[in-house]
Formats: C-alpha cells, structure tokens, sequence
C-alpha cells in the first residue's frame, strides 16, 4: 500500500493518504514485541498447567489475524461510524457484563469472564473503548448547546458502568474507567469546582471500596507496608527478576521468573521482559507506550473537532493508564491489580479490545477535510 499514488481516490487510497502512519507503524513494533514476550514468558506456564509448552503463543496467534483486521477495517470508518460502532459495541458489552454477574466464571472470588460459543471473554475489556467514544460524544453534544440531557447522558453511562465493575468487583478497572472520564470532562472545560468535588467523590470511593472490600484492602496495606505480612509472593519475584535481568538482561529464554510465578505471561509479563532482557529493553517498550500516547495527544491538540478531542482523549487516556498500572505493579510502585500490559500480555479478550480502540483513535485522528466524511 505504500506505493499508492495520492491522487488514488479508493477506500483504501483515502485511508493510506489520511491516517497517522507513524503511530499505525509504532503500534505494530509493539504487537511484535508482544507476541516475542508471549513467547518468552508463556511455555513455562503452558507447563506447570500441563499443557503443550506452545499452547498459550498459539491461542494468541490465533487472536492476532482478528485483531489486525480490527485495527485496520475500523480506522477506515467514518466519524459517524465509529460513533455509532461504539454506541452499540458499549450495548452490546455491557449486556454481556450483566451476565458475568449471573452466568459469569468465577475466578479469584471475582466475576469478570462470560463463556460465549466455547471463547471467554472478559467484556468489561470492550466497554472501555467504546465508553470512552459515547462518552465523547455525549459531552461533545452537550457542549454544543444541543441539551443539557447530554450531560446526564454522560453521567448515567458512567454510573452503570462503575456500578457493574463494584458489583463484579473490579476496582482497577472501574479507577481506569473513572479516569477515562474525569479526563474527557477537563477537556470539556469542566469548572474548577466541579473538578474538585470529583476528586472528593473518587477519594470516597476509594475509602469506601477499601473499608468494605477485603481484597482491595489486603492490597493496599500489602503495598504500604510490603513487611507487615500477607502475600507479596509475586512482587517479590518481579523485583527479583528486575535485578537479575541488569541493563542488558540474562538472555532470551534464560530467565527463571516465569517459571515461579503463575501470572507470567499476563500481568507480570514486563518482570519477565526485565529478567531476559533488561532495563534497555524495558526503556524501550516504555518508550513505545509514551509515544502513542504523546502522539495522539498532540494530533489531538490540534483538532478543531470537539468530539474527536473528547473521545481520543479518552481512549488514549485508557491506553496509558492500563500500561502505567501494569507496569507500575511489576515495579512495586503500585498496590498489585490484575491488569495487562496492553498488547504486551496473553489475553485474546484484551488483544481485540485494544485493537479496537486503537482502530477508532487511527479513525478519529485521521485528516477529513478534503474527504467529504460526515462529521
């Protein structure tokens, strides 16, 4: 594709010419880093389970050609696509949230995956992205003057969003989720009052899940005093890892941390790519995060659409906070939370949610004047 003219006037001729090549490239760099980490960290887990060593890179690979095809058939779409996409994708997911509550798996006392045709999904994973637009939207709207039900729209999406993660419970994402949209109304122009009774509501909250959540207590007084007791088993091994990996790391498949720790090749997965190859190897895939975010952020700065700014801002707000929890997790900077690094961890539910939220950034920031696209 990179041989089309500009003057080609296809579907695809449009797409090539008007979306942000350097961060569709950037994201594909960090797909293959991923998926060379799935490799590293996976077949030891794959193991201890009694699996074919290969078992989870496969399931993973059979997650890439989907996932892929999202990011690319999605960031074609027009405005008005990706907001209706997301309208129905967040129908559609908080739906499947509900039955977690019913029919869902239980897994570590929490209700967070649904069996759908012989898959698990986690569906909370597809209403980030497609909150984050509608939510866009509905203050886009609001701001316009179109009614001050906008606003309420808003809201209310955010509530039934929090109440079913509380309910599950899943406290870091309902903190991502919060953050997601105490951003999207700062770019709204929300007053400074307004902002600082938020802030109020979201210490509260947090009191409250730590008064009444035992686990989420647990964690939070493990993160405080790592030598009062309880389970630190995890964080201890990543740090270990960390220290053993040095600048330059043991060497590809030379680690041991993966092999002791259960969650290797999901949220620990950055303690595994410190172990084998090193703090240089780290800085880079941090490095890879920063600059998608830096970069739709400042793509985003100079949008004179409203709604693209909110609903990117949202989206590229989630995109880092999940990389930064992640990674602030492996490195003890953080109370530990069941997070992924995105597109660096083993997840198919996590690998097509992501794809599909970068999809609608690529859409959003792509150049429209000349298009004829409808707003």
């Amino acid at each position: 594709m990179i041989w089309l003219p500009r003057t080609d006037r296809s579907l695809v001729g449009r797409w090539w010419w008007t979306i942000d090549r350097v961060t569709l490239f950037v994201l594909m760099a960090l797909i293959v880093v991923g998926f060379v980490m799935t490799l590293a960290a996976s077949p030891a887990v794959a193991a201890r389970l009694g699996q074919d060593q290969f078992f989870f890179f496969r399931r993973q690979l059979i997650f890439l050609l989907p996932a892929l095809a999202v990011i690319f058939a999605v960031s074609m779409l027009s405005l008005t696509t990706v907001r209706r996409l997301a309208l129905l994708g967040f129908l559609g997911a908080f739906v499947m949230m509900l039955l977690t509550l019913v029919a869902g798996q239980e897994i570590k006392g929490a209700h967070r995956w649904i069996y759908i045709a012989g898959l698990s999904l986690q569906p909370s994973e597809f209403v980030k992205p497609c909150f984050a637009v509608a939510a866009g939207w509905a203050l886009s709207e609001a701001r316009r003057g179109a009614s001050p039900l906008f606003y309420a729209g808003a809201v209310m999406l955010w509530v039934m969003v929090i109440g079913i993660l509380v309910l599950q419970p899943d406290v870091g994402m309902a903190v991502v989720v919060t953050a997601v949209f105490a951003a999207q109304l700062f770019v709204a122009g929300l007053p400074m009052l307004l902002v600082g009774l938020g802030a109020g509501v979201l210490v509260l909250g947090g009191a409250v899940a730590y008064s009444l959540l035992p686990h989420v207590a647990s964690r939070v007084d493990r993160f405080l005093d790592p030598s009062g007791g309880g389970d630190n088993y995890q964080i201890d091994r990543a740090m270990d890892a960390f220290q053993a990996g040095g600048l330059f790391g043991r060497g590809p498949g030379d680690g041991s941390v993966k092999t002791i720790l259960p969650d290797a090749h999901t949220d620990f997965i950055f303690a595994v790519a410190g172990e084998e190859y090193g703090f240089a190897a780290c800085v880079l895939v941090v490095l890879l995060f920063a600059f998608i975010v830096f970069r739709g952020l400042g793509r985003l700065l100079a949008e004179n659409n409203l709604f693209v700014m909110l609903a990117g801002t949202g989206i590229v707000t989630q995109f880092g906070l999940q990389a930064v929890i992640n990674m602030g997790v492996n490195l003890r900077l953080m109370p530990t939370k069941g997070m992924t690094l995105p597109f660096i961890s083993y997840g198919g539910s996590s690998l097509i949610a992501l794809a599909l939220g970068m999809g609608m950034l690529l859409a959003l920031t792509r150049k429209r004047p000349s298009m004829g696209e409808a707003e």
